[in-house]
């Protein structure tokens, strides 16, 4: 394996000389010689539930008594998460759409909090000689647990490992904006319009609920580079609602009398203790509140999410279904992007942004907060309770 060379200037960890200066995008040609895709992992079995959660949770110090508060929602699926066949899957389609570029990258799949785990996936690919990875995490948004949990984690199996100063890792861009990953989104939503105002449910009638992951307010705050004013959720909460805002825009375009249903950002999965403030109004609550503001239906877009794991399946699909049901209303449920064509396809033109070293200005993207970045900013989505950790593909802190 050969060492890496770091330049004069090297100011990112474990980066690729392209990316140690730590320029915001990186607009210089880079030979990756594998893709690393990160997951968040899930448990493949009852045995698995308890230890996943563990892992999960680790250094929170919460008791197994209370993580089986959470493990219901796996046990009800037979303690099997879909999240690592849906990866799978995924990484089939990768590999896949670069054959027909011909592109020659292979897909290394490792995660942070199941088998396989995140070091053997590096570890198998340094082990071939591969040590010029370009990462693609699971995560489309800024947010501690969704871009700088998985850069710790990059550089905590670099650090003072025998891959420090052989393997790099750089980062692709967090992508919440990019065509590929919203087009299922405006799908879905014009597919659900068409259908309520095709059973003649009034547009003034429907709601559009996008959905994402809840988190503490105060990493919400610290999402994202510190030199923007994102407002009280920070970059977190404002990516979503600029998405959000695009996809009912796309949506009125496609169905004009689209433009007169209401829609909201809405938050799902808390599961901090009731004192510690988190991004709100939840999904189911909002859900209750709805025939009351004389809605017949709801339509729940589940914008945070790559795919059906638990968290669509049990706290969309069961829970807030049945909140809908209890309050009388129509209830749909919008795909997420999976292994669609166009999700794929645009993960691959990502890839070939890094390859390619392509200009900022020429990169894809559906708002006016992208393209994001390549190298995460000093400060970008510090975790309150544990402060910084040694972080990968981005400046320090």
């Amino acid at each position: 394996m050969a060492a890496v060379t770091p330049t004069e200037s090297d100011a990112v960890p474990h980066a690729s000389p392209a990316a140690a200066a730590g320029a915001k995008h990186i607009e210089q040609p880079v030979a990756y010689d594998a893709i690393l895709l990160a997951g968040f992992g899930g448990p493949e079995g009852q045995d698995d539930v308890i230890p996943f959660l563990r892992n999960v949770t680790r250094g929170r110090g919460i008791p197994d008594d209370r993580l089986e508060a959470v493990a219901h929602h796996y046990r009800a699926f037979g303690g099997i998460s879909p999240i690592n066949a849906q990866n799978r899957a995924l990484k089939a389609a990768l590999e896949a759409e670069f054959a027909a570029r011909s592109i020659d990258l292979p897909v290394y799949w490792g995660n942070r909090n199941w088998a396989p785990y995140l070091e053997e996936a590096v570890a198998e690919a340094a082990g071939n000689d591969h040590t010029r990875l370009l990462a693609f995490a699971t995560s489309a948004y800024s947010s501690f647990s969704s871009c700088r949990q998985y850069r710790e984690d990059f550089s905590r199996i670099l650090d003072g490992t025998e891959y420090d100063g052989v393997v790099t890792i750089d980062k692709i861009r967090p992508f919440f904006d990019h065509p590929g990953f919203v087009q299922a989104f405006v799908e879905g939503v014009d597919d659900a319009v068409r259908e309520r105002l095709d059973a003649d449910v009034s547009a003034d009638a429907i709601t559009v609920l996008f959905s994402t992951h809840s988190i503490p307010i105060d990493d919400a705050k610290r999402s994202g580079p510190r030199d923007v004013d994102w407002g009280d959720g920070g970059a977190y909460a404002a990516q979503h609602e600029a998405v959000a805002a695009w996809v009912m825009d796309q949506v009125a375009r496609l169905t004009p009398s689209a433009a007169d249903v209401p829609w909201e950002l809405v938050y799902q999965s808390r599961s901090g203790p009731p004192s510690q403030p988190w991004l709100e109004p939840d999904v189911c609550d909002v859900i209750s509140e709805l025939p009351a503001r004389g809605r017949q239906a709801v339509i729940v877009v589940p914008l945070g999410f790559m795919s059906d794991h638990m968290e669509v399946l049990w706290d969309l699909d069961t829970e807030a279904k049945e909140a809908a049901d209890e309050a009388g209303l129509l209830f749909a449920r919008t795909p997420t992007p999976g292994v669609s064509a166009a999700f794929v396809a645009g993960i691959v033109d990502l890839v070939q942004e890094r390859l390619e070293g392509r200009p900022a200005s020429d990169r894809a993207h559906v708002t006016a907060l992208g393209p994001a970045f390549d190298v995460c900013r000093p400060g970008c989505c510090e975790n309150v309770r544990a402060g910084f950790k040694p972080a990968a593909a981005g400046l320090a802190p």
